[in-house]
């Protein structure tokens, strides 16, 4: 038999089912209301990190943008070398020097340029010897007439002597050729040979310094001969000793050459030749 105390105390620790759940749900709501809420601030937190990382990354490349920096493949390849020459502490090695040289063009032993020598100076050359030169020739040109009147000299040197041959087979004996002997004066001799009286002043001061109006002056290493000093003699019509004969060439070489006599005198005075 039950007494009334078991029943009272039964009947107060018997809880329906609806009772225990709703128990258990006001007991576990404070734990989820906190787990709700650490989840919360870390969900904060993972946004304020993520927009931190973003900002890092997009704001460099943002203002490299606007201030128009090239982000290349070359740019960096030499930002890195840049960083690797500081932590190596290398010294960078400037500008490229070039260096340079000169080449002398040693004229030849006869006194003539050397074949490589600018063409001025082969013209130049030729006109110290008397030759003339035609506008616009080349260097090889110039040479050639070069080489050619020094073949012309060679023979106008041989001119002087003839082979006689004596009698009895005796060996050949070279004879002199007679220089000018008919005598004269400048002024007989300038004005034979067609010269106008008024370039004789010119003409006496070419003459005067060239063979000192000697008609029988040679230059011994040349073989220019005459009171011009024709170059080579044999060029004079007539006989380049005859003073006559070798006035007569020299007006018509100045004023061929030169246009006049005064200008022959001129350009005589400034090269000291003609």
């Amino acid at each position: 038999m039950t007494s009334a105390y078991e029943t009272r105390t039964r009947t107060a620790t018997q809880i329906t089912r609806r009772d225990a759940r709703a128990l258990t749900a006001r007991t576990a709501a404070p734990a989820q209301t906190r787990l709700s809420r650490r989840r919360g601030v870390l969900s904060v937190f993972a946004g304020v990190a993520a927009f931190g990382f973003l900002a890092a990354y997009l704001v460099p490349t943002t203002a490299a943008l606007a201030e128009g920096v090239a982000t290349s493949s070359y740019d960096t390849a030499q930002a890195d070398a840049q960083v690797y020459v500081a932590a190596a502490n290398l010294t960078p090695a400037g500008s490229v020097q070039y260096g340079s040289y000169e080449v002398e063009l040693v004229p030849q032993a006869d006194g003539a340029p050397h074949p490589k020598a600018p063409v001025d100076e082969w013209v130049a050359y030729a006109e110290s010897k008397d030759i003339s030169v035609p506008e616009g020739a080349t260097r090889d040109e110039v040479i050639a007439l070069v080489d050619k009147a020094a073949e012309e000299a060679a023979k106008a040197a041989e001119q002087p002597t003839v082979a006689a041959a004596s009698g009895g087979g005796a060996p050949a004996a070279a004879v002199q050729v007679p220089f000018y002997t008919g005598g004269g004066s400048k002024e007989q001799w300038m004005a034979a040979a067609g010269i106008a009286q008024g370039d004789w002043g010119y003409v006496d001061y070419i003459v005067s310094r060239e063979s000192g109006w000697n008609p029988n002056a040679t230059n011994a290493s040349s073989g220019a001969c005459g009171l011009v000093q024709a170059l080579p003699c044999s060029k004079v019509p007539g006989g380049g000793y005859d003073p006559v004969a070798n006035l007569t060439w020299a007006n018509g070489y100045a004023v061929g050459r030169y246009g006049s006599w005064a200008n022959a005198y001129a350009f005589w005075t400034s090269n000291h030749w003609w």
